[in-house]
């Protein structure tokens, strides 16, 4: 998984959120299994998991207090769907 920004994470669904806050978790129990074991290799990946989730959970509680809006997931993909398009033209 890879480390996302709060902007990203705001573009996403609360379903979307919550499929990431769970592979984090499952990421950060199977890096700590590793260091426990002394088969880990990459000790920042700890520390970047960490912080992921802890932005995924901002986004949830930015919502939960009304300070963000909650994104549609249609909306999201139409957004993203529309940066790609602009993306792709900029580099034509």
């Amino acid at each position: 998984m890879a480390t996302l920004t709060a902007a990203e994470l705001r573009n996403l669904g609360r379903d979307e959120l919550m499929t990431k806050l769970g592979e984090a978790k499952e990421e950060l129990f199977n890096l700590r299994f590793q260091a426990a074991t002394g088969q880990l290799e990459s000790h920042g990946r700890l520390r970047a998991v960490r912080k992921d989730i802890a932005r995924i959970y901002t986004v949830l509680s930015e919502r939960a207090l009304g300070i963000t809006e909650e994104v549609d997931a249609p909306v999201a993909e139409a957004q993203a769907d529309e940066a790609a398009d602009d993306s792709e033209k900029a580099n034509a």
